[in-house]
């Protein structure tokens, strides 16, 4: 890989405190990739075989369940890994869930081999590696919360905000938003309406814009 290439790992501070050897190892270890939205980059019963970090787009990863169902698991945006992906090296199993690239995506590729090796030679690689483990497996257990104790229409209004652009709009069907949160699709299309009602939202196909962020912000606080 050239200097120029390398210069990825700077943009994880956990790595940027590797030792100059280790560094190298990770460097000739290593490539850069693109992968175009829409891509699968991973699927249930596939071995993992390499880590990707993200340099640039995000990767959804849900999980279908046996009727058919998908359920929105977390987003890796840039500058982050898997964890589905670090779990399943770790315990060299197989993937239980989906990973599609939302957008094109660029990821650095840290194949077994070099993982492996990184993981038991150097301390600041291990570091780096559960200390992104925990903080995903936190945010899990966070979604597990939301789902067993948090209404419906607050879940929706968070992730409202969370999805919405520059401008105020999220570009998701009612569909791709019921997958997000784990409900019916007709629960969704039914709290949207009730949030158009209040003047939250405008709905076009495919798409909504945020006319009233203030409402949701306050139904989001008040919960």
């Amino acid at each position: 890989m050239s200097d120029a290439g390398a210069s990825w790992i700077d943009r994880f501070p956990g790595l940027g405190r590797l030792p100059a050897d280790i560094r190298a190892d990770l460097d000739r270890g290593s490539q850069i990739v693109a992968v175009p939205a829409g891509t699968q980059v991973f699927q249930p019963g596939k071995s993992a075989d390499s880590l990707l970090l993200l340099l640039k787009g995000t990767v959804r990863v849900q999980q279908r369940s046996e009727t058919g169902r998908e359920v929105f698991l977390y987003r890796v945006h840039a500058g982050e890994s898997c964890v589905l992906t670090t779990a399943c090296m770790l315990a060299f199993q197989d993937y239980s869930a989906d990973g599609i690239a939302e957008t094109d995506v660029e990821a650095a590729v840290i194949p077994r081999k070099t993982f492996d090796d990184l993981v038991a030679r150097s301390p600041v690689f291990r570091e780096f590696v559960f200390t992104a483990y925990a903080r995903r497996i936190t945010d899990l257990f966070s979604l597990i919360d939301d789902i067993v104790f948090q209404r419906m229409d607050v879940r929706l209004a968070s992730r409202l905000l969370e999805l919405a652009d520059d401008r105020g709009v999220v570009r998701a069907t009612h569909a791709v938003l019921a997958s997000e949160l784990g409900t019916a699709r007709e629960v969704i299309s039914r709290t949207l309406a009730e949030f158009q009602r209040r003047g939250w939202i405008e709905q076009a196909r495919g798409e909504l814009r945020l006319i009233g962020r203030e409402g949701l912000e306050r139904l989001v606080r008040a919960a």
